[in-house]
């Protein structure tokens, strides 16, 4: 399992009950992670002093925030020289994943040491993590999400980290249906970065399902990268989906145009005082060959 070990505004301060505490800058929050199965206490009791806010699932689905102490409505958390903004939103998330600081460290070296201009095509972008990433180390990103609130975030993060938004091209769209114009205006990139859900609807409710969407996407995006391409890599946080699996596809579509190397793995944060650390998520990437 990678780990990402290198944050100094987050940290997980401990787990237990299908709970997990963390430390969000100064802020403490206490949330839902289906990972954690295991009994370390009850953890709403161990540290009542110091949570400023609980996520609570509903018995009917979903759930909501209670703010018990000074939660303000937004703040900021900082990854080196990389700045993102915090809030609580439905479904328990704030709008950031804190495990891809690892692969951000990849994307920021890769692009750094590349003697050319790099352009990045970054699908399912959410709030931008991997841009605001890629934009740091130089790079010019086509940012792509089918939810305008999550661009207009992206837009937030990537000023908070006073990069150059000049540098970056927002579009809110279906991601298949724009890999397509993509392909048909003879676009290309350099490197590909997505994290597709399990299941979604497009800017025009076009619905999503990954278990049957994505290898086709990953084929289309195959006509869209240069003719030397850096990297490409899928991040899943999709329950059962093996990184095995992402591996596979990535062999049988990327692979058949281009001399690949793979690997996979598990993401995953440790949690503070422990050797134990929480699974995250998985990826898998293609790095190409001279």
């Amino acid at each position: 399992m990678e780990l990402s070990n290198k944050w100094q505004d987050y940290e997980i301060i401990d787990c237990s009950n299908g709970e997990k505490l963390e430390r969000w800058q100064n802020i403490y929050l206490l949330r839902p992670d289906p990972q954690v199965i295991w009994d370390n206490g009850e953890l709403s009791k161990k540290y009542k002093n110091i949570i400023n806010a609980r996520y609570i699932r509903s018995s009917t689905g979903g759930g909501q925030w209670e703010n018990l102490k000074n939660t303000p409505p937004y703040w900021n958390v900082s990854y080196k020289n990389l700045t993102f903004n915090i809030k609580q939103m439905g479904f328990k998330h704030t709008g950031l994943f804190p495990e891809q600081a690892h692969n951000w460290d990849y994307f920021i070296e890769k692009i750094t040491n590349s003697k050319k201009e790099v352009k990045v095509l970054n699908l399912f972008a959410y709030t931008g993590g991997a841009t605001v990433a890629c934009l740091s180390a130089g790079a010019q990103v086509t940012h792509v999400d089918s939810s305008r609130g999550m661009v207009d975030w992206a837009k937030e993060n990537v000023a908070a980290s006073k990069l150059d938004d000049t540098k970056v091209r927002y579009i809110v769209d279906d991601v298949v249906k724009f890999v397509e114009r993509e392909i048909r205006r003879g676009n290309k990139y350099d490197c590909i970065i997505m994290d597709p859900p399990s299941y979604g609807r497009g800017a025009n409710k076009e619905v999503w399902n990954i278990e049957t969407d994505l290898f086709n996407l990953i084929k289309l995006c195959n006509e869209v990268l240069s003719e030397k391409p850096l990297f490409f890599q899928i991040n899943s946080y999709t329950t059962g989906l093996s990184k095995e699996v992402l591996v596979n596809i990535l062999k049988l579509t990327v692979g058949t145009k281009y001399s690949i190397n793979c690997t996979s793995e598990e993401i995953g944060l440790p949690i503070k005082d422990s050797d134990i650390c929480l699974p995250c998520g998985i990826y898998a990437r293609c790095d190409f060959n001279e």
